[in-house]
């Protein structure tokens, strides 16, 4: 069935417009921020607003407007920029950012408005469908979730508040282990999976809202996390300052030290097994189709953060990624290191890196990346592009580059949040780490991914360190600039090492870290207002 967007938005809007310039600080939260349970609470679309004002936390300037990809993207081995951008937190001094704060405020803010969806909208007994307001507690439980397992990365042990601060108003609460912040994550994220609905149900609800696959698909990355970061062994990657392969010793992330791998991972298997197996989503043929404008939320877009175009609801991610911008030129590009990365027939660096482009400016100055492939890219169509071989080795992605209006500083350009691609990869390397060695299982799900990009398959009779390494380097080279490499980087125990090899990165970005960015700082006011926590993480 198709559904007008226009019509999807005039219903959400209002409700997320007043969640998103409301107050910030996760602590002074109110029910919907504008009236108490017992007198919104009453019928289906209270319930409809309820669960809109969740998304809505997502649209602020503590989430995804900018300081949740701006914190995760900037701090990984293959990201370059402007040293104006990447100054801070993509040199290792996130407290050097005005947004630093934002995860932990905004990811509290999005459970303070799910604990009041489950505590109320359970209630509702008349005047709503009891499908809907299943599926309505099933989103949730999925936010509660979401937001929990973001924060046990970025902080470690974390408090776990399972009530609105209407029911218990306590601002000091310890911190939870990182083991007891996973438990909480994947009971949650269960109850998401048996309340939501498939993607092609037709009370799934509007595009835009996350479905049982998507609880599927995290569950699955989750446990993935807590196995990789449990699991022992040497992890190759290539990088450092010549971009050669150097292999390290993994080091178990800390609060994970009792899992036992081995059976995460073959949680984190099956249940991608069965997001393949449900039939909900399926790859496009070619990787340029994912980020054309038309293909939004279809296919294997299991669930992306939507923009509209002319609203409030736009982002800045286009504007700082694409080569084309309001700052002339985009203020993040993926290093040279990486692009060698990738096979010469990939299309992921063929069409999905920016060859030739027009700068932004007065004098439109025409440039081309590589400096190296000059015979390719320096004269096309008669113009002659630039390139001194320093400063101009920028490779601009064109994942976020399809927007209505380029020219603007906010678009409408569509964050993925996750893809069925990746379903593919967590088979290929929880099926690795099981058998100790790839199965065939393993080679065909990695080669789905490479063959779809035109890469040559990967190497016959690897040994499973060997493969191991192979599947996270192609989910780099997959998911580039879609806020995944850094946490790959952590749960494999690998990021110290690997950031620490490059020293001074392309364009004299710092990529020295110590062990204090492991985790980011918690804020000073929930340091001011918690009692029972008396220290930061470690070295902040």
């Amino acid at each position: 069935m198709k559904i007008n967007k226009s019509i999807i938005w005039k219903f959400i809007l209002p409700v997320i417009l007043f969640s998103t310039f409301s107050c910030n600080k996760v602590l002074e939260e109110k029910p919907l921020s504008f009236l108490s349970p017992e007198n919104f609470y009453k019928n289906e679309a209270d319930a409809k607003a309820a669960i809109n004002a969740v998304y809505g936390a997502l649209f602020t300037y503590d989430l995804y407007l900018q300081p949740m990809w701006n914190l995760v993207m900037l701090d990984d081995d293959h990201v370059s920029g402007a040293d104006w951008y990447l100054g801070t937190a993509g040199a290792g001094n996130p407290q050097g950012y005005w947004g630093v704060d934002g995860p932990w405020v905004g990811c509290y803010t999005v459970i303070s408005r799910a604990n009041t969806v489950l505590e109320n909208v359970e209630k509702i007994n008349t005047n709503i469908d009891p499908i809907i307001k299943t599926r309505i507690l099933g989103e949730a439980y999925f936010f509660r979730a979401w937001a929990y397992f973001q924060l046990v990365q970025l902080y470690g042990g974390v408090p776990i508040r399972l009530k609105s601060l209407s029911l218990d108003p306590t601002a000091s609460m310890p911190r939870a282990t990182v083991q007891e912040v996973y438990k909480q994550i994947i009971a949650d994220f269960k109850s998401a999976e048996t309340n939501l609905l498939p993607a092609n149900n037709i009370n799934a609800g509007e595009i835009g809202r996350v479905t049982r696959g998507v609880a599927k698909g995290f569950l699955a990355k989750t446990y993935l996390t807590m196995a990789s970061g449990a699991s022992t062994g040497n992890v190759s990657v290539r990088g450092g300052t010549d971009n050669g392969t150097y292999t390290y010793p993994k080091t178990v992330v800390a609060g994970l030290e009792s899992i036992v791998s081995k059976d995460y991972f073959t949680l984190a298997r099956d249940k991608a097994l069965e997001v393949i197996a449900s039939g909900e989503y399926s790859l496009f043929v070619n990787w340029t189709d994912i980020w054309s404008k038309a293909n939004r939320n279809k296919a294997e877009h299991m669930w992306e953060l939507q923009s509209l175009s002319g609203t409030l609801f736009v982002n800045e991610i286009h504007n700082y990624l694409s080569a084309y911008s309001t700052f002339g030129r985009g203020a993040m590009w993926f290093s040279n290191n990486h692009y060698k990365d990738y096979d010469t027939t990939d299309t992921r660096v063929l069409n999905g890196v920016v060859h030739n482009y027009e700068m932004n400016n007065a004098t439109k100055t025409k440039y081309f990346y590589p400096s190296w492939q000059s015979y390719n890219y320096k004269i096309v169509n008669g113009f002659t592009y630039a390139n001194n071989a320093t400063t101009d080795d920028r490779a601009y992605t064109n994942k976020y580059s399809d927007v209505t209006d380029p020219s603007v500083s906010k678009s409408d350009a569509h964050l993925p949040m996750i893809r069925f691609s990746e379903m593919y990869l967590i088979v290929a390397e929880a099926d690795n780490e099981i058998n100790n060695g790839p199965t065939a299982q393993a080679y065909t799900n990695l080669n789905l991914i490479r063959s779809r990009a035109k890469a040559q398959v990967a190497p016959a009779n690897l040994l499973r360190d060997e493969f191991r390494s192979f599947v996270i380097a192609e989910r780099a080279r997959e998911f580039v600039f879609e806020g995944i490499r850094r946490f790959d980087l952590m749960r494999w125990g690998v990021y110290l090492q690997v950031m620490n090899k490059i020293g001074i990165g392309q364009n004299n970005i710092t990529k020295v870290r110590n062990s204090r960015n492991l985790l980011l700082p918690i804020p000073q006011s929930e340091l001011n207002s918690n009692t029972y926590i008396t220290t930061n993480n470690p070295g902040w």
